[in-house]
């Protein structure tokens, strides 16, 4: 991949945190968590481009972790990065809980953490592309 297409990666890293505030507002509280979830690893996913020109997964803790350019990272983004990764699928899938839907599961509070801990990865991933 072309390392100038971390600029597309990051506009819809962007996109994405709007979708969350926008489901948050709707009451969707799931669908807040999985926009913030992939808002996160669309930034984590430019600065990979931009680093060096290819990415591929969706865990963002090694997506964090294995930055090409060995950066430190410091261990309350790692946090951040793991408690968003669950929404990846329990946000999305019934059979991720005993019972009920993920609409029934997720709350008000766990899509506002969602979205500020995506928030911090986004802006973190930012600082280290250029303008």
């Amino acid at each position: 991949m072309a390392p100038e297409r971390y600029r597309d990666w990051l506009q819809q890293a962007q996109c994405d945190l709007d979708h969350a505030r926008v489901a948050i507002r709707a009451c969707h509280f799931e669908w807040a968590a999985f926009a913030a979830e992939q808002a996160a690893g669309k930034a984590l996913k430019a600065l990979h481009i931009f680093l060096r020109g290819a990415v591929w997964g969706h865990d963002l803790p090694l997506l964090l972790e294995g930055l090409p350019d060995g950066r430190p990272v410091p261990k309350d983004l790692v946090e951040r990065a793991k408690a968003l990764h669950r929404h990846y699928l329990n946000a999305r899938y019934p059979t991720m809980f005993a019972s009920g839907t993920p609409r029934e599961h997720y709350t008000l509070a766990e899509a506002e953490q969602a979205l500020a801990d995506a928030e911090v990865i986004v802006e973190f991933s930012r600082k280290g592309l250029p303008e």
